[in-house]
């Protein structure tokens, strides 16, 4: 698109909105306010780039845009034409600066709210005046010629620097503006089998910026703003107060983007919009990006989204969501984009559903508007799918409506459902074949893919050990309890990893119950930890909140819980080493409900709760017997009872310790016999214990779910969200 094609494009987008009598002159162009338009405007400027001229292709970065702007017209209530989307060729460096000029500064009021979002690479360049490098964001056009002649050794990175990002976003006349950034300043160093691609390249050394750009930053930056490691010191005193959620800004971490059986996208902007979706306020920017990493924990990589304010506020963490996100709507899944003549099928975007839970969604599972109208899910592709409407007894007319939001009501898993394991593609041919035959005998509980069709772990070659083989997660984190003894063969290695397969289709399974979003039970779960005073003569106990979730029920009648972190510096939620965890659960409902509790201690080995008692303690040799964890109507219960169980306690740091807690209105009957045929008896009689048939019990735990729900089918798990929640808890020992 050339220059004045470019210009024009935002003078139609703009007069649409209710600008008129534009007089445009280049990047100078006058305009007037329409005396039609609203008191408050909403605007987004959203950025994605798969395809580059010189550097590898990304896949996911034009579905970031999508997702994005699926979420600011149904639920923030943004307009489409508010909405300026520059993608591929569009996205240069002087389009994505004109844009943020003419569609966002020159339009914005006060009380206006202003999204930007880049998806595609990003590098680190070196500057005269910073040794060390700057931040920078590479648009379409990552090259420009010095003009002498177009050899490589001649040519300029024509980056946009996040210094001049920062600093126009802050020339925005309004505090209510949000950058999206899904790139990456550092490549991954390490060289491992790999699910993902990582958006973020190296530029040599030698490799000089742009002169336009330089010259750009500094017509910026004369109000005296000096450079200080890529970032303007008086940045703060521009017009407004931007907060920046960044995919990544760590040395040791790349943010990266994955493949979800049939589309791709960036994992830090699918988490966050998928969340954004389904939160009900309030809730702080402290707890978004908790969140969000908490998804992109168990989507494979360790990246962890940071935050970068402009703000002089103080506790700025704490400042609720709201404040920058309007929300308009109610929580949900969903939103309703067609519907067919015959008023009989409708396509749905669904991309609120949690995403391990909606790569393996079952054909039939239900979802429901607000006006009660019932939709039965049949197929799709990529985010959309469609659905069969189901009329009303004596309806007469279809009273769906488009962009009406979907709740989900019931989901459907498979009673089949498998591990997904990819090959690294360094294996050599004989390994593949060798892999290959010995993968066919374990069809039960894993099938094999290529890591470009999207999977859940990769088997590889471990590159600097000296076991041969070894599984990876998606972003190359070797997992220690996979490898063997040097020399192994591959059909042995795959023989040895039995154990693990069966252990993580285990977690793989209990994470799709996940339904904190959806579910229609009150119930609000406090993780806390319990330290003793050892210089206290009374030995005083204290205690302090971790981390507190609830349903959407609890949400929206709890308006003034705003505090869910004790520790609001932390991005992951932190249990202080040798100190004793302590989970109390309120229900808010009607009816009593029951607990299970599994997960993965700090040495990555499935645990689970253990609670048991004696029935008749006067009868000699009498045996304890696992009983049930049930709350009562109104109640609320704390496990470990005494809280003082020494299986409760980490004595080791650890970078990812994860719980899920699922709850249900019908006894675990099932998986109370399934850990009892395990169970190594302890005198700890409320223990958290290794759970030495994990796929077993979370087979166990389905099944008692999809009875708790009263269906027949016996082909599918059937569970309805009126009968059960399950609450996922990941953090830290430190």
């Amino acid at each position: 698109m050339k220059r004045r094609g470019f210009l024009q494009r935002i003078a139609s987008i703009l007069g649409t909105a209710g600008w008129t009598n534009l007089a445009w002159s280049g990047l100078g162009g006058q305009y007037y306010q329409a005396l039609a338009t609203p008191p408050s405007h909403k605007l987004a400027l959203l950025i994605g780039i798969n395809n580059y001229p010189e550097s590898p292709p990304l896949s996911g970065c034009l579905t970031d845009v999508e997702l994005q702007k699926e979420l600011l017209i149904h639920r923030f209530g943004f307009l489409s034409s508010d909405i300026l989307t520059l993608t591929e060729e569009q996205a240069s460096r002087e389009f994505i600066e004109a844009a943020i000029s003419e569609h966002l500064i020159k339009q914005v009021k006060t009380d206006d709210a202003v999204v930007f979002h880049f998806s595609g690479y990003g590098t680190r360049v070196q500057l005269e005046d910073l040794p060390g490098g700057a931040h920078a964001l590479i648009p379409v056009d990552e090259s420009a010629s010095d003009g002498s002649n177009h050899t490589e050794d001649n040519n300029f990175a024509n980056y946009l620097l996040e210094e001049t990002l920062l600093l126009l976003l802050g020339l925005v006349p309004t505090d209510k503006v949000t950058a999206v950034l899904d790139t990456g300043y550092y490549p991954k160093t390490i060289s491992q089998p790999s699910g993902l691609r990582f958006r973020s390249l190296v530029t040599p050394p030698t490799k000089r910026l742009n002169p336009q750009e330089l010259n750009f930053l500094n017509h910026l930056l004369r109000g005296g703003l000096p450079i200080n490691n890529g970032i303007a010191k008086g940045v703060s005193s521009s017009k407004n107060e931007s907060i920046i959620l960044r995919a990544s800004s760590q040395p040791d971490q790349s943010p990266g983007e994955s493949l979800f059986y049939g589309f791709s996208a960036g994992l830090f902007t699918y988490a966050l919009t998928q969340y954004l979706w389904e939160v009900i306020p309030p809730k702080t920017i402290h707890i978004l990006l908790s969140e969000i990493n908490n998804h992109i924990y168990k989507l494979g990589n360790r990246q962890q989204p940071d935050l970068l304010t402009l703000t002089t506020k103080e506790n700025f963490p704490s400042v609720l969501i709201t404040e920058n996100f309007p929300l308009e709507t109610t929580g949900a899944q969903g939103v309703v984009t067609s519907i067919d003549q015959e008023g009989k099928t409708a396509q749905l975007w669904l991309g609120g559903l949690p995403p391990q839970v909606w790569l393996n969604y079952g054909v039939n599972s239900r979802f429901a508007t607000v006006g009660g109208e019932q939709l039965v899910f049949k197929s799709s592709s990529g985010l959309t799918a469609k659905a069969q409407i189901i009329r009303k007894e004596a309806q007469t007319g279809n009273s769906l409506q488009i962009g009406q939001l979907v709740q989900e009501t019931v989901r459907v898993l498979s009673r089949n459902i498998n591990l997904t394991v990819a090959l690294d593609s360094a294996l050599e041919r004989i390994e593949r074949v060798d892999a290959t035959s010995a993968f066919s005998a374990l069809t039960r509980i894993v099938n094999i893919t290529s890591p470009e069709r999207g999977a859940d772990y990769i088997f590889g070659k471990l590159s600097n050990l000296p076991a041969r083989y070894g599984l990876f997660s998606l972003g190359g984190e070797l997992l220690e309890s996979s490898t063997g003894e040097p020399g192994e063969l591959v059909k042995v290695a795959v023989q040895r990893l039995i154990r693990n397969f069966s252990q993580l289709l285990a977690i793989k399974l209990w994470r799709l119950t996940e339904n904190q979003g959806s579910s229609q039970l009150s119930v609000k779960v406090s993780l806390e930890v319990v330290s003793k005073n050892l210089f206290s003569q009374s030995g005083t106990i204290s205690r302090h909140l971790v981390w507190e979730r609830e349903t959407s029920p609890v949400s929206l009648q709890d308006g003034t819980s705003q505090k869910r972190f004790a520790d609001q510096s932390a991005a992951v939620p932190t249990v202080p080493v040798n100190s004793i965890m302590v989970y109390r659960v309120v229900n808010f409902g009607d009816r009593p409900i029951y607990c299970m509790l599994v997960g993965l201690n700090n040495h990555k080995t499935p645990v689970a709760f253990y609670p048991w008692a004696i029935s008749s303690p006067n009868v000699t040799d009498n045996q304890p017997e696992l009983e049930q964890i049930v709350i009562a109507p109104g109640g609320s219960l704390q496990f470990p009872q005494n809280g003082q169980s020494f299986s409760w306690l980490l004595p080791k740091k650890s970078l990812f310790c994860e719980h899920q807690l699922i709850f249900s209105t019908s006894p675990f009957t099932k998986t109370l016999l399934a850990l009892a045929s395990s169970y190594n008896k302890s005198t700890d009689q409320q223990s958290i214990s290794e759970l030495f048939n994990p796929l077993d019990v979370t087979q166990a735990i389905l099944e008692d779910l999809h009875v708790a729900s009263s269906v027949s089918s016996t082909d599918s798990y059937v569970l309805d969200v009126n009968n059960w929640a399950s609450i996922n808890f990941v953090f830290q020992s430190v």
